[in-house]
């Protein structure tokens, strides 16, 4: 096994190389308007000194973050409320069902006009902005995980005497935290989309600002400093949650995986 876990570290390091080769040809192609990883780095520990808006890039990351973290949690705690409801219960399912199923496929992008009308553009019209995108997810893959629960599992609960509320709390519940940390994972990374898309049109703090100061200025090293400071936090922050579902679901993590 240890021999395994090597090698996919090694993979892991090899897929970096390969991207930053190709980073390195693309931006020594004549005439490219991508920067060269040292142009990048320079630009990276210029920003982390010198401010832009008041804020360094610490600054601007964390502003983007916190958007992003308290949308989410409201996300995660209602999707997964409703997402239970719309899967455990017919009835709900027959009220609910078709209205989220009409709203569901609309992008989170197209709601940001209405959104800014309704809270203009402060703080509340991102955190809406970033709900949306997270709250889809979580509500989709919530109520597959409770319709794809075995009927034995359930039959077996009935046999041993649960009543409903305990069938839903003592085994579908437990049995659809798999399904459930899914969906918060797609819905992390929807999040942070949706919070830059936001920051993008109206904001003086954040990631999506820092890009467009770049696209306005020309400053394609600045562009993409703050793209990969988007990949790396969303790597971390998937990565945090991945653990959670180890612990939680330990079973999903076999060491007989390869």
């Amino acid at each position: 096994m240890k021999n395994i876990k090597w090698v996919n570290i090694l993979l892991s390091v090899c897929s970096i190389g390969i991207f930053v080769v190709l980073w390195v040809v693309l931006a020594g192609q004549e005439g490219s308007m991508v920067p060269t990883p040292a142009a990048t780095l320079e630009k990276f520990l210029q920003i982390m000194a010198d401010p832009i808006a008041n804020a360094t890039l610490p600054a601007h990351i964390w502003a983007s973050l916190q958007r992003v973290l308290i949308a989410f949690f409201f996300a995660v705690v209602l999707g997964v409320a409703l997402g239970i409801s719309i899967g455990w219960s017919k009835g709900f399912n027959a009220f609910f069902g078709p209205l989220f199923e009409m709203l569901r496929p609309i992008p989170p992008i197209a709601w940001i006009p209405v959104i800014i009308l309704w809270f203009g553009i402060g703080e509340l019209s991102k955190w809406v902005i970033v709900f949306i995108g997270s709250f889809v997810p979580i509500v989709l893959n919530t109520s597959a995980g409770i319709r794809a629960i075995d009927p034995l599992m359930i039959s077996a609960g009935k046999v041993l005497g649960a009543n409903r509320k305990q069938l839903l709390v003592d085994v579908a519940f437990p049995a659809t935290i798999p399904a459930i940390l899914a969906g918060i994972r797609t819905a992390l990374s929807s999040g942070w989309m949706c919070v830059v898309a936001a920051e993008m049109i109206v904001a003086r703090q954040g990631v999506g600002f820092l890009i467009v100061r770049g696209q306005e200025s020309g400053d394609t090293a600045l562009i993409v400093v703050c793209m990969l400071a988007i990949g790396v936090v969303s790597f971390l922050l998937s990565t945090i949650l991945q653990k959670m579902e180890g612990v939680l679901c330990p079973w999903q993590f076999s060491e007989t995986k390869l």
